[in-house]
């Protein structure tokens, strides 16, 4: 299962995994091409059940929570803490870390049943220890989901279910590497997303002895590396 599969890095993973398995779900409020679509709006209660009925019992091998938010203007110049309406707040702090709480809570049957669960969360860099990023909702979401997975390594220990935060810089998706350009920056101030995708496919082919908690991978010649 992929979620938040219908843009960005989140259509991007998909897209990747689809030829590597035999059934693939993807979450996602707006449409997706990919795979087997369920939409839903993860951020509330009824978009978790949604999900959780489009699963029903069967073994679930992955699941990736790809999905994410942040705050109106974030990551530019217009930007502004004092300015952020409570509903943008409320919404980021939704998204990015309540619901995959709600969702990995509600798969804990059927990732029990596969023969080698995984579960890997998209953190980001300024969700790491003095990372200077002005995005506050977005930043405190990013280190809560980071104890989430700290947590549940202990929590899942029992099951053997892996569980790995990826922490990257910028990714190069189109729209990213359009945004770079405009700024008069290099493409190189972001990660390909070859090497995104050669991060989780490690991550996937590990065996069920091993579990790697966090990954940071920020590009070579940006900020955070």
């Amino acid at each position: 299962m992929v979620v938040g599969a219908s843009r960005g890095v989140g259509a991007a993973v998909a897209e990747h995994i689809m030829p590597r398995t035999t059934e693939l779900i993807t979450v996602s409020r707006s449409p997706s091409s990919i795979g087997n679509w369920v939409k839903a709006d993860i951020s509330n209660k009824a978009g978790i059940e949604t999900v959780n009925r489009a699963v029903g019992n069967s073994p679930l091998d992955a699941l990736l929570y790809m999905g994410g938010t942040w705050e109106t203007e974030a990551f530019s110049s217009e930007y502004s803490f004092e300015n952020c309406s409570d509903e943008d707040i409320v919404n980021v702090i939704a998204v990015n870390l309540l619901a995959p709480i709600r969702l990995v809570k509600s798969l804990l049957p059927v990732l029990r049943q596969a023969t080698n669960p995984k579960i890997i969360f998209m953190g980001a860099l300024s969700g790491l220890d003095n990372f200077p990023a002005r995005e506050v909702a977005n930043s405190a979401s990013k280190f809560g989901l980071r104890g989430v997975v700290h947590s549940l390594r202990e929590e899942l220990r029992k099951d053997r279910i892996a569980v790995t935060i990826i922490n990257p810089g910028n990714i190069g998706t189109p729209e990213v590497l359009d945004d770079l350009k405009q700024a008069g920056q290099p493409e190189t101030n972001a990660i390909p997303l070859s090497d995104l995708m050669n991060v989780i496919d490690c991550v996937l082919s590990l065996s069920r002895s091993t579990c790697i908690k966090e990954i940071s991978i920020p590009a070579m010649s940006a900020r955070g590396a």
